[in-house]
């Protein structure tokens, strides 16, 4: 089965009749896939094939080997972590993209690429809200761009020699006790140092305290350290959680330190007027990260990362080998320069099909659905005995857990949630996360798959009180 692209359409078909029925009736499916470690492997052949093999035949193997090892994402009753979800928009994008499979690491080898990500970014940074001076770039994922953002900070701190000459000195860099791994992963990658990660504790919100921020800051300058950067999130990765960023930023211009926001999740709600608050104490903001791949209906990867100073960018990443010199420099974004990797994929052209297609207001208005879902899921959780809210519900994001037999008893009602949490979840009827709160084993809950909708809450709902009546 050596096919030229004269066979394409032929055999493409199968192909879309495929992604048609996946897409209508993924909900068929178990939410979490119920296989046992090692039981696709065991089912996949140790050596590639000698020879082509019909498309049939591995459509037939995607069906019975493949997808019963796939958690489905898409799933509408997929509640856990954060969403990767996607939409029928950016499904037919990513076609084009795969397509076209343009390398589009700077203006030349692609000029229309370079462009509309230039366009799509302003766009993103005028519908947020964001300064009209901050510049955008795509990346990969919030872990890339905040690793940007950390290496950019360095160099800044550096006078741009720990590019030349290796990092010397302690630098520190602050963050929540909140805040993603992500950080903590960067600080080892770009030679800062895990241990030079300070964790700032959280107020009863788990909102970052802006006090111990600056007295961790005072403590370390008197102990010989450099502090360097902060790291500020929207949207916590356990509780969603919104750190005060003006107070934030208000110390960091105090101390001359990068700020770097990380809003993965969280960020896609500045979309929504009423929740622009969140953005309060931009102008001290030096990078900002969130997601479209989240909670933007475009399939992942899509990752908008933001910068004041687009030029302190640049001369972090920027290397120019002799093949990689053209006569655009200087006119155009190379966006190679503006990130870790030389290759890049035209992740621009699935945004610009879903803010055509959906345009703000349809965004906003599944960002309010999502919103509203699970408002309506918290208050009826709320109104069952057995069950305790932990925070304020925020956004699409409940947190709660089944309260035990004995008031007090920690270990007990940890195991009672955990119990709760696996035994949900086996069923493969809804899929829900974990996280800790202040020590206690706690179940999330997010609504935000792109086709989600009030059936769903009841589903979650009846499903949750189903399980802990029979776990009790």
């Amino acid at each position: 089965m050596t096919l030229d692209p004269a066979k394409f359409k032929p055999a493409s078909a199968g192909i879309m009749e495929w992604i048609d029925s996946y897409l209508n009736h993924v909900s068929s499916f178990p939410v979490k896939s119920r296989v046992k470690p090692g039981e696709i492997l065991r089912k996949l052949p140790r050596q590639a094939p000698e020879q082509s093999e019909e498309l049939h035949e591995i459509m037939k193997d995607l069906d019975e080997v493949i997808l019963p090892g796939i958690t489905h994402w898409q799933h509408p009753n997929f509640h856990g972590y954060f969403p990767a979800n996607n939409s029928v928009e950016s499904v037919l994008a990513e076609f084009i993209t795969a397509a076209i499979g343009a390398q589009c690491m700077m203006w030349d080898t692609s000029p229309a690429a370079a462009e509309l990500e230039q366009r799509m970014t302003e766009w993103l940074r005028d519908a947020m809200g964001l300064p009209p001076y901050m510049e955008g770039v795509i990346q990969d994922s919030a872990s890339s761009a905040s690793l940007a953002a950390l290496l950019t900070a360095r160099e800044v701190k550096t006078g741009f020699s720990s590019n030349l000459d290796g990092v010397s000195g302690k630098f520190r860099v602050y963050c929540s006790s909140e805040a993603h791994s992500s950080i903590e992963k960067a600080m080892g990658i770009c030679g800062l140092g895990r241990n030079n990660l300070v964790r700032v504790d959280t107020d009863d919100r788990l909102r970052l305290l802006p006090g111990q921020l600056e007295q961790k800051i005072a403590e370390d300058r008197k102990l010989g350290f450099f502090p360097c950067a902060v790291v500020a999130t929207l949207g916590t990765t356990g509780t969603v959680s919104v750190d005060p960023l003006p107070e934030i930023g208000r110390i960091c211009k105090k101390h001359n330190l990068w700020l770097h926001v990380d809003a993965a999740f969280a960020g896609s709600a500045l979309l929504l007027p009423e929740y622009r608050w969140m953005g309060g104490g931009m102008e001290h903001v030096d990078s900002f990260v969130f997601n479209p791949h989240k909670w933007m209906f475009t399939n992942f990867d899509c990752s908008v990362y933001f910068v004041k100073d687009p030029g302190l960018l640049v001369r972090t990443f920027e290397i120019l080998p002799e093949y990689l010199k053209t006569g655009t420099r200087g006119m155009v974004n190379d966006y190679r320069d503006w990130g870790v990797p030389l290759g890049r994929r035209f992740r621009a052209l699935k945004l610009w099909f879903v803010l055509r297609s959906m345009g703000l207001e349809g965004i906003r208005e599944k960002l309010r659905k999502h919103i509203r879902l699970n408002g309506r899921f918290a208050e009826e959780l709320g109104r069952q005995e057995a069950f305790e809210l932990l925070l304020p519900p925020f956004l699409n994001f409940t947190c709660f857990r089944l309260k035990p037999d004995s008031a007090g008893d920690t270990e007990a009602a940890d195991r009672l949630n955990r119990q709760l949490l696996e035994s949900i979840n086996s069923r493969g009827k809804i899929f829900l996360t974990h996280t800790k709160i202040r020590g206690m084993y706690a179940l999330r809950i997010l609504f935000a798959q792109t086709y989600v909708d009030e059936v769903h809450v009841d589903r979650a709902l009846e499903e949750i009180l189903q399980v802990a009546k029979e776990i009790r």
